[in-house]
């Protein structure tokens, strides 16, 4: 059973950083698409991040580029969201998913969650 659990939430003030972390285990990841998802409370699910486990193509939401990084590490089955210029519209619940195809932007298309992190950044 395919399981991932998100850390690294907390408090930050606008410009500050934070780095998520999402560990997978339970499966094969090597063919799959990992990807960060963030909610508000009465919005949809909204896609921030993705990442290809085999050959690590990157994919953004144009309200993060340059600001998030996604990454991960093969040999601990552990992508990453590094978020730096953090601005109070980043504030979410942010969710870690993983999908057995290629990248997608929809959350639906999206099989397994880790449970949430929250991420408040203060103005």
């Amino acid at each position: 059973q395919v399981q991932l659990v998100e850390s690294g939430g907390g408090l930050v003030q606008a410009g500050g950083s934070l780095r998520l972390s999402c560990a997978a285990s339970g499966g094969t990841f090597s063919t799959w698409t990992m990807g960060w998802f963030r909610q508000t409370p009465g919005k949809e699910r909204e896609f921030v991040a993705g990442i290809r486990w085999s050959g690590g193509s990157t994919y953004y939401a144009d309200s993060v580029k340059g600001r998030f990084t996604i990454s991960r590490d093969n040999a601990e089955n552990t992508v990453y969201l590094r978020m730096n210029s953090l601005k109070p519209e980043d504030t979410a619940v942010y969710y870690c998913a993983a999908r057995p195809y290629g990248p997608d932007g929809r959350w639906y298309e999206y099989t397994y969650w880790g449970q949430g992190t929250q991420v408040t950044v203060s103005s």
